[in-house]
């Protein structure tokens, strides 16, 4: 299987910010629903490099993007984990973070 990068900082902005679309063009659900979610389509493996983010990666940004795939576009943890790889060098607990969300959500 093709593996494919997607950097939050480089191939979105150095500046997410936000969860829904309404506060702005870098929220975690434009995010979400423009460069993640219709990667999973294809039948590459995703790696998601949260690292290069000024300023911080907010619980709002990452809770809509990662949560938001279990409520949105109905995957869930294992079939997710399966599709994505989340990675930061920088702070790994974002990571931890991002997964501790996706649980959450299935449980909703």
């Amino acid at each position: 299987m093709m593996s494919k990068h997607i950097s939050v900082a480089e191939d979105f902005t150095p500046y997410p910010f936000g969860r829904y679309r309404s506060e702005g063009e870098f929220s975690g659900e434009v995010f979400r629903d423009d460069i993640l979610f219709p990667e999973t389509k294809n039948d590459e493996h995703i790696e998601v490099n949260l690292d290069g983010v000024l300023g911080g990666l907010g619980s709002s940004f990452l809770e809509e993007v990662f949560g938001g795939m279990i409520r949105l576009h109905h995957f869930t943890p294992a079939s997710l984990r399966e599709k994505i790889t989340i990675t930061s060098d920088e702070d790994p607990s974002l990571v931890e973070r991002a997964w501790d969300y996706v649980e959450r959500a299935s449980k909703k």
